[in-house]
């Protein structure tokens, strides 16, 4: 389905650490609620996500037990475990929390990120 397919797109892109990627599946309206920070603009996300990657090196991130809540021609609602782990100061680090995405289809018949929260367990 298309909607699971951006969800893949968004976590490779956002694996292999280049903004430019992961801004290609972003809505122009995206609002992040990460567990520090809201962030509303697209230099704001940029730079979390370059501070992110540049404290945790090697940074792998995937999902696990998504569930996808609502799905409809224009929009759709998952929920799911996220799991990063790399190095912090060069010592192994992982973990793990929750996270809610919600996608929308654009006018170019395109399915973007509109919104992400994410919280600890």
């Amino acid at each position: 389905m298309e909607h699971e397919k951006v969800l893949e797109q968004y976590i490779a892109a956002t694996n292999t650490h280049d903004f430019t990627n992961v801004r290609k599946v972003l809505h122009e309206n995206v609002v992040y609620w990460f567990t520090d920070k809201t962030c509303v603009t697209m230099a704001e996300i940029q730079a979390y996500f370059e501070h992110a990657w540049e404290m945790i090196a090697e940074e792998v991130y995937s999902a696990t037990n998504i569930q996808w809540l609502t799905v409809d021609e224009r929009s759709a609602t998952c929920i799911y475990t996220y799991h990063y782990q790399g190095y912090h100061n060069g010592k192994f680090v992982s973990g793990s929390g929750r996270a809610t995405n919600i996608f929308i289809k654009t006018s170019e018949d395109e399915w973007k990120l509109i919104h992400e929260h994410l919280s600890p367990q």
